[in-house]
């Protein structure tokens, strides 16, 4: 005998005099599913049926999700499956398909008829075309293949973990390394490709931060920030988020390259940068790095201190103040000006008692007068000058922790 189970749903009128009538909404009716309709674990109306080697058929994502749990029975008879293999169950699929057409007046939709998923195998012989493709640097054919990819991913999700764990990431990284050493414009259409893909691959692995973290790599994502639409901006702001987030040397290796401050020009830019964490990062940077590296990060700090949302980061992050402070006069002009530029804006665009009284505590003031003693450029000079001005009146009390006794420089203004 066919067991059933029930679909419900409220009885819905046309009829104003019926709305009138205001009919109890309790009132229902019922409408029965065969139960071989039903995913045995879920006991939803299946819309991927699929049969394991014991017979039994499931809807797929309820028994992949069994089996990627780590179970190697059928959950219905617990015997030990034999072979992991889902075959697709078409004549259930079809006859489950005819019942929603049948009873499509009690609100029921038809089951669309689903996609075959990409087999590992499939996957494995794409991603070996494609590292022989960029070997070759076959533009075209390493287009073709990420557009297949790319597709595929589209489809399901569950498309995306075949591909993943089949490992297309480090691939895909490879490709795009490998073309951003030529011509960004050339080979933009790639690259872009490439880029939307990855955004879908996170964490990256060691061998994908090896190639996505080359110098070439960074350039090419930096010249999508300043130079192609939204879309790619967006995959560019995205890849980079997730890189610099996993190791720090990502960031001191994006600090490094040339025209980065200018492209950070940019305020949206800027404010992706920060909600990334970019200025904590950049903090860290400036402590140990070299000089050259440690100018170029203050830089990009300076940047994003013109923004709102990197200066609260910089207030809320405890180094900035001492940080900043150490950096004048200890790594190069160019630093200098950097460091007092970065303490003038939040200073003057944001918390001012509370930014006065910490540089004080850090030894910004002797920092500030012996700075002015030595020469500076004008800018620096009149933002020294202002900060010192604006830091006299809270110099009673405060100790200067700073390590370099300036004592003998002190003077009001």
């Amino acid at each position: 005998m066919m067991v059933f189970g029930y679909w419900r749903r409220k009885r819905n009128s046309s009829n104003d005099a019926r709305k009138k009538k205001k009919l109890p909404t309790s009132k229902m009716e019922e409408l029965l599913i065969p139960n071989h309709f039903l995913c045995p674990i879920s006991l939803d109306l299946m819309k991927d049926p699929v049969t394991l080697s014991s017979g039994f058929t499931y809807d797929r994502s309820n028994i992949e999700a069994w089996l990627q749990a780590g179970n190697f029975t059928c959950p219905v008879t617990n015997q030990i499956l034999t072979s992991f293999d889902l075959i697709p169950n078409h004549n259930i699929r079809k006859m489950i398909q005819d019942w929603c057409v049948e009873n499509r007046n009690f609100g029921i939709q038809r089951i669309p008829t689903p996609k075959v998923p990409v087999s590992p195998t499939q996957v494995s012989e794409v991603l070996s075309n494609l590292a022989a493709s960029t070997r070759s640097l076959d533009l075209y054919e390493c287009l073709d293949l990420a557009h297949k990819i790319k597709k595929w991913g589209n489809e399901s999700e569950r498309n995306r973990r075949c591909i993943v764990d089949n490992g297309a990431t480090a691939v895909l990284a490879s490709t795009f390394d490998a073309f951003a050493t030529n011509s960004f414009e050339r080979n933009a259409n790639v690259l872009e490709e490439i880029l939307s893909i990855l955004n879908w691959m996170f964490p990256f692995d060691v061998e994908s931060q090896i190639h996505l973290g080359s110098h070439n790599s960074l350039r090419c994502m930096l010249w999508f920030l300043e130079c192609r639409d939204l879309s790619s901006k967006q995959n560019s702001i995205t890849a980079l988020i997730e890189l610099l987030s996993s190791d720090q040397k990502h960031a001191e290796a994006l600090a490094t390259i040339e025209g980065v401050n200018e492209i950070l020009f940019s305020e949206n830019i800027k404010s992706a940068l920060v909600k990334m964490g970019m200025v904590s990062l950049l903090i860290e940077i400036i402590i140990d790095s070299e000089n050259s590296t440690c100018e170029r990060a203050l830089g990009v700090f300076d940047k994003l201190c013109d923004c709102e949302e990197g200066r609260e980061e910089a207030y809320s992050n405890a180094l900035t103040w001492p940080v900043l402070v150490k950096k004048i006069l200890r790594v190069s002009e160019v630093a200098t000006d950097h460091s007092v530029s970065s303490i003038w804006k939040l200073n003057k665009y944001g918390r001012k008692e509370r930014v006065l009284v910490e540089v004080l505590q850090v030894g910004a003031f002797q920092k500030l007068v012996l700075l002015l003693q030595l020469g500076c450029v004008d800018e620096t000079k009149e933002k020294a000058t202002e900060l010192l001005k604006q830091m006299n009146p809270y110099r009673n009390g405060l100790e200067c922790t700073e390590s370099v006794d300036f004592k003998n420089l002190k003077r009001s203004f």
